[in-house]
């Protein structure tokens, strides 16, 4: 099993997708480009930023305020998945594209790969100590970073409080005592369930990254795909169970369905990450005060945790500043009135040590009946598991697990289904690609 501090090197990466590393031609790295405009002797530096998470133009507007001589531009743009990397993409390629962007960690590789971000590792390494090692391995490689990484997103266990007090049954601390809980929610009130069926790739990924059963891996110059492991069965084959026992609902992904579930009570947990809080508080609003917290539950007695999330401010290929795109992006994970407004804002959990230092984190949160629950999130941030990384064709892998998981609910495929085909299609996707692919 291949551990998440082996890097793919320069020549590897170059060697697997016929792509330079350096991407873009020179000439999109001249002053004049999109992402950046003005010299430090002609005024003030301006750098473009794109980016949509909540509370980011906030923090550009504190440090426009404070640091006169870089200003940033910041430009909202629909959310990543829904059409903003297309938009990134399409941009870089002409040699138009801003200075930074924000890139979600399991997107980060294809754009490395393609060759659309730029080194700024000498303007990061005084800083490098301020992220754990699992955390810079999603914006670079071989030890070179191409962005700043802003929040991670541990796992805990949401939970209707009132219900499992009422009912006298035990928080469940390990994935056995998960399972015993679901029966006895059941056998409690025959309408309800434990928790939802996870049918949304990424989520999915996230008890896959806890159950050390890494998707994507590095054997010399070649990538290997292991979605079909005996790790991977493992986890399909316990939530493949306590669906066949009827134990969990199977509600779409985030659909309202489920959320009216949240609030009337019919489901009483939610096995997600840390921004799990703001979905379910914002969708299940008549059940304030009801919910509370706790760690995600454990494999055995492996203390780790899965993560499913965050994001990076990533400098793009032909920024004409790096060193100040790289002053401004270590700023907004650093800084305490930056990382106080993202928390507020965004409900995000620092990447930073400085960040998840906060006070911010301490606040009781009504929601939760006053439990400050980012202190849970700040525990277990240093327990995520470190031996995970993303692949390259993502959008490939998510899809064929999205329509492969989808169909569970139905009963016209397994979660073990859902696995293999998408190994077969994240193998296919890369070999067309110019990627070598381990055996």
């Amino acid at each position: 099993m291949l551990n998440r501090t082996a890097r793919l090197t320069a020549a590897a990466l170059a060697a697997a997708t016929g792509i330079a590393l350096t991407g873009c031609s020179a000439s999109t790295a001249t002053t004049g480009s999109t992402g950046t405009t003005g010299t430090s002797d002609a005024g003030p530096v301006t750098i473009t930023f794109w980016g949509w998470a909540a509370g980011y133009d906030k923090s550009v507007s504190l440090w426009n305020q404070s640091h006169p001589g870089i200003q940033v531009k910041y430009e909202a743009i629909t959310n990543g998945g829904a059409g903003g990397y297309d938009k990134m993409f399409t941009a870089a390629k002409a040699g138009t594209a801003p200075c930074l962007a924000q890139i979600g960690y399991e997107t980060f590789s294809s754009f490395l790969a393609a060759g659309l971000l730029q080194d700024v590792t000498e303007h990061l390494r005084p800083q490098r100590a301020q992220f754990p090692d699992w955390v810079w391995s999603n914006v670079g490689i071989e030890g070179k970073a191409f962005g700043v990484p802003v929040d991670t997103a541990p796992m805990g266990l949401f939970y209707r409080s009132d219900l499992f007090t009422t009912n006298k049954i035990p928080i469940p601390r390990t994935w056995d005592e998960f399972k015993k809980a679901a029966a006895a929610v059941k056998a409690a009130d025959p309408k309800s369930r434990i928790m939802n069926l996870p049918t949304d790739p990424y989520l999915y990924a996230g008890f896959a990254w806890q159950g050390d059963a890494p998707w994507f891996g590095v054997n010399g110059d070649a990538w290997t795909v292991s979605l079909g492991s005996p790790a991977n069965s493992k986890v399909a084959a316990y939530w493949q169970e306590l669906f066949d026992q009827d134990l969990l609902t199977s509600y779409p992904a985030f659909d309202a369905a489920l959320y009216s579930a949240w609030n009337k009570g019919t489901v009483w947990a939610e096995v997600g990450p840390v921004w799990s809080a703001s979905l379910i508080r914002d969708n299940a609003a008549g059940s304030a005060g009801k919910w509370a917290v706790a760690p995600m539950p454990r494999w055995d007695s492996t203390d780790s945790v899965g993560n499913s999330g965050g994001s990076a401010t990533a400098v793009m290929k032909g920024c004409a500043h790096p060193k100040e795109a790289a002053e401004f992006a270590l700023w907004m994970s650093t800084d305490d009135a930056s990382v106080s407004n993202l928390i507020k804002s965004a409900a995000i959990l620092p990447a930073s040590t400085s960040g998840l230092g906060s006070t911010a984190l301490d606040a009781p949160q009504p929601y939760y009946g006053g439990q400050p629950i980012y202190q849970v999130f700040r525990t277990e941030a240093a327990k995520v598991n470190p031996n995970w990384r993303w692949g390259p064709v993502m959008s490939t892998t998510a899809a064929a697990l999205g329509d492969g998981l989808g169909k569970v609910p139905a009963k016209s495929g397994t979660i073990q289904d859902a696995l293999n085909g998408a190994q077969n299609g994240t193998v296919s996707a890369l070999q067309a690609q110019g990627f070598s692919v381990a055996k």
